[in-house]
């Protein structure tokens, strides 16, 4: 059951707006959590354990600061989960 890079990403955006209560065409994979989308630390941190949960991996909280848009968060997710780009 090995998931592509492009069903992984998706499944990340489906978390990630999800969480922040945004519309899928909303978000870019470079669009700015916090600044473009009003997200807040506590938001960050829910969708930390949510990606945690999905993908079975555990992500240090000091990788917040890397996890500002989709594409930070997927590295953070793929480096977590030891996954090959």
């Amino acid at each position: 059951m090995a998931a592509t890079i492009a069903e992984r990403q998706e499944t990340i955006k489906e978390i990630v707006c999800d969480i922040l209560e945004i519309d899928p065409d909303e978000v870019t994979p470079t669009s700015r959590f916090k600044e473009e989308h009003d997200a807040d630390s506590l938001r960050a941190i829910e969708i930390l354990a949510s990606l945690e949960k999905e993908f079975g991996t555990v992500i240090n909280q000091s990788e917040l600061p890397r996890m500002v848009h989709l594409e930070g968060v997927y590295e953070v997710v793929s480096e977590a989960a030891g996954w090959k780009n």
